[in-house]
C-alpha cells in the first residue's frame, strides 16, 4: 500500500491534491466540546466551528470521487446533543445523506434465559439529568445518494439458519447484512498515555467497516484529514488498501501515527 501522510492543516493539505482522486474518505473531526488536544483548541464559538467545518468537507467534496463514500464519525456530550445533526445539515450543503449508522460503545442485552449480558467500554456520567452515553453517529454521505455498497463486506451470520433457504435473496449464503448499528468496543489497553495517546479516537475496527462496507478495498485510495495517531491508517492496511493518505496537525500525533508507516516496511 502507498502510503502519504503529512504534518499539516487539512484544509492546506487538501489543495495539493487532485480532484475526483480519493474512493473513501473516513474520519472523526474535533466536536467543539472542549476535548483537551495538544495542539488544537476545541472550544470555539458554533459558528466559527460550523464556518470551519463548512471550510474542510468543501476539501473533502472535492478530492472526493463521482462514486465515493465519505464516512464521518460524530459524538456528542449529554449537554450539547443537537451537534452531530448540526454538522449533518452543514454537509447536506455539499453531500447527500446516504445512511446513518449508530457506533455501539457498550450494550445491555437481556437473554430470552433472562440473563443481562453487558459489552463494551463507556464513560459513566454522574447526573440527575443525564444518562450515561454509550453510542456515536457514523454518518456516510456521497456526492448523489445512489452509491451502490458492499452490505455483505461485514455481514452477520444468520440467528435463525430456517432463513437461508426461506429468503431466496440469500443465494444459499449463511450472511445477511449487518444493519445500521454497529458495536464496536474499544480494545482493551493496559496504559493510556502508551497504548493510546490520544484524547479522542475511534477503534480501527469502525473504520475497517467503513471501508469494506464502500467495497473493492484493495482498489481504493482511503484519506483522514485528521488522522490522529492513525487508527484509520491501520484500517486501511487491515483492508488492504491500495493507497492511504493522512493529515495531522500536532507533531506529537503524527509521530505515533508514522510508526505504523515504519511497520510497514519492516514487514515487506
Amino acid at each position: 500500500m502507498h502510503i502519504n501522510i503529512e504534518n499539516q492543516d487539512c484544509v492546506l493539505g487538501m489543495k495539493s491534491l487532485p480532484g475526483e482522486s480519493v474512493d473513501v474518505v473516513i474520519t472523526s473531526p474535533p466536536y467543539n466540546i472542549g476535548i483537551a488536544y495538544n495542539s488544537y483548541d476545541d472550544k470555539g464559538t458554533r459558528e466559527d466551528y460550523l464556518n470551519w467545518t463548512r471550510d474542510w468537507t468543501h476539501g473533502v467534496n472535492r478530492v472526493l470521487k463521482d462514486d465515493g463514500s465519505f464516512f464521518i464519525n460524530i459524538g456528542a456530550s449529554p449537554k450539547d446533543p443537537l451537534l452531530p445533526h448540526q454538522i449533518a445539515l452543514q454537509l447536506s450543503e455539499d453531500f447527500v445523506l446516504q445512511n446513518t449508522f449508530h457506533w455501539i460503545k457498550a450494550v445491555s442485552v437481556e437473554t430470552r434465559e433472562g440473563d443481562t449480558v453487558s459489552a463494551g467500554h463507556f464513560k459513566p456520567i454522574n447526573s440527575k439529568r443525564y444518562v450515561t452515553d454509550c453510542h456515536e453517529y457514523v454518518f456516510h454521505f456521497t456526492k448523489h445518494g445512489n452509491v451502490p455498497l458492499d452490505r455483505l463486506a461485514i455481514g452477520v451470520p444468520y440467528a435463525d439458519k430456517s432463513n437461508i433457504a426461506r429468503w431466496g435473496h440469500t443465494d444459499g449464503k449463511d450472511k445477511r447484512c449487518r444493519g445500521n448499528t454497529w458495536f464496536v468496543p474499544y480494545e482493551t489497553i493496559k496504559s493510556r498515555s502508551k497504548d493510546r495517546p490520544h484524547p479522542a479516537t475511534f477503534p480501527a475496527k469502525l473504520a475497517e467497516h467503513c471501508i469494506r462496507i464502500h467495497g473493492e478495498p484493495e482498489q481504493s485510495c482511503v484519506m483522514d484529514p485528521f488522522l490522529g495517531i492513525g487508527h484509520s491508517l491501520r484500517a486501511a492496511q487491515a483492508c488492504k488498501a491500495s493507497q492511504f493518505i493522512g493529515f495531522e496537525i500536532d507533531p506529537d500525533y503524527f509521530k505515533e501515527a508514522q510508526t505504523l508507516t515504519h511497520s510497514q516496511h519492516a514487514s515487506t
